[in-house]
C-alpha cells in the first residue's frame, strides 16, 4: 500500500516527509516517479493532470491538498471514489487575516491615495463609510467571514443554495432571495464553491441587484465571474471597486484587462494557501479511515460538487 501526491509544479519534500513521519509503515511517492501504480491506494490531488487518477486501478480514496475540490472534480475520467477537501483553521484563519485587510484597504480609501500619489496629488477625504456586507456562499469559510464582520459591526447578510440559521447573520437562499441578499450591502464577499450551478453565476443581471457603488471581493473561484460583465459594471459606477484574488486562467495572463483596470486591485491568489504543517494529521487520518473503509473526514458530495 502507498499514497501518491499527485501536485504538479510544487515543491513536495516536506509533505512527503512530514506524511510518512505520521505513516511511519506507508511508503509516500511523489507522481510521476510512482514505483507501482498498482500499490497506490490512496491520493492527494492539486490540479492534477486529467486522466492520471484513472490510471491507479488500486485507489480506495482521493483528498484533496485544499478547501476547493472543482479542479479535481473537472477531470472527467475521474473515478466515482470517495473524496475529502481541506477544512483547517489555519486556514480559515489566513482567509479572514486577507479579507480584514482587504476591507481596512477600502474603507481607509487608500485605492484612491494609491491612485493620487501616483498623480502626485494632495487631496485629503474621510474614510469610506461602510456599514453592510454580504457573503455569497455559507459553507466554512463563508460563515466564519460572515461572523466575523459581524463582530466588527457590520450589518451582514449571506446567500446560499440552501438555508442557512446562522446567529446574527441574516440568511437567505436559492435565486429567489439572491436580491434581497444583495440589495443593500456596501461590500460583497464571493465565498462560493466553483460547480455547474455557479460558474458564471456573476453576471451582469447579478452586478445590477447590488445598489450602485458596491464594493466586490472574490476569494472563491474567477470561473464563477463573467469577466466582461464585472469589467461593464465597474465602468458604468454599478460597482466602486473590485479586489479579485482568483482568476479564470492562473496565472492572470499579462495582455488581460483587470491588471490595468483603475477600479481593480489584483492579488495572485494568496488569500486562503494550505499549510503543510497543520494538513499533515488530517490527511493521516483519512489515509487510516481510507484503509478501514471508514467515512472520510469532510467527505465531499460528489453530487453537489463540495
Amino acid at each position: 500500500m502507498a499514497i501518491a501526491l499527485i501536485i504538479p509544479d510544487r515543491k513536495l519534500e516536506d509533505l512527503q516527509q512530514r506524511l510518512q513521519h505520521a505513516l511511519p509503515t506507508t511508503r509516500i511517492e511523489i507522481w510521476p516517479a510512482l514505483t507501482n501504480p498498482a500499490e497506490i491506494t490512496f491520493a492527494v490531488l492539486w490540479k492534477q493532470p486529467a486522466g492520471v487518477v484513472a490510471t491507479l486501478p488500486g485507489l480506495k480514496a482521493l483528498q484533496s491538498f485544499g478547501a476547493g475540490v472543482d479542479g479535481i472534480l473537472a477531470d472527467t475520467s475521474l473515478p466515482p471514489l470517495p473524496l475529502a477537501r481541506i477544512v483547517d483553521p489555519a486556514l480559515t484563519a489566513a482567509m479572514l487575516q486577507y479579507l480584514t485587510g482587504i476591507e481596512s484597504y477600502y474603507r481607509l480609501r487608500l485605492d484612491t491615495f494609491t491612485a493620487q500619489q501616483q498623480q502626485k496629488q494632495w487631496q485629503p477625504k474621510s474614510s469610506r463609510k461602510l456599514q453592510t456586507l454580504c457573503v455569497l456562499g455559507l459553507g466554512e469559510l463563508g460563515t466564519a467571514a460572515a461572523l466575523h464582520f459581524q463582530q466588527l459591526g457590520y450589518q451582514v447578510s449571506g446567500w446560499a443554495r440552501k438555508q442557512k440559521d446562522i446567529a446574527g447573520i441574516r440568511c437567505y437562499a436559492g435565486n429567489s432571495q439572491l436580491a434581497l441578499a444583495l440589495a443593500e450591502a456596501d461590500l460583497v464577499i464571493c465565498l462560493l464553491p466553483l460547480t455547474a450551478q455557479t460558474d458564471n453565476m456573476l453576471d451582469a443581471q447579478v452586478f445590477a441587484m447590488m445598489k450602485p457603488g458596491t464594493i466586490f471581493i472574490n476569494v472563491a473561484r474567477g470561473a464563477i465571474v463573467d469577466d466582461k460583465a464585472l469589467l461593464a459594471a465597474l465602468d458604468c459606477g454599478q460597482l466602486q471597486a473590485a479586489c479579485l484574488d482568483v482568476f479564470r486562467e492562473e496565472p492572470l495572463p499579462p495582455t488581460h484587462a483587470f491588471w490595468s483596470h483603475p477600479a481593480i486591485l489584483v492579488t495572485p491568489h494568496t488569500s486562503a494557501v494550505t499549510r503543510v504543517e497543520t494538513v499533515v494529521a488530517q490527511i493521516a487520518e483519512n489515509y487510516r479511515r481510507s484503509q478501514r473503509g471508514l467515512q472520510l473526514l469532510n467527505q465531499v458530495d460528489l453530487t453537489q460538487g463540495y
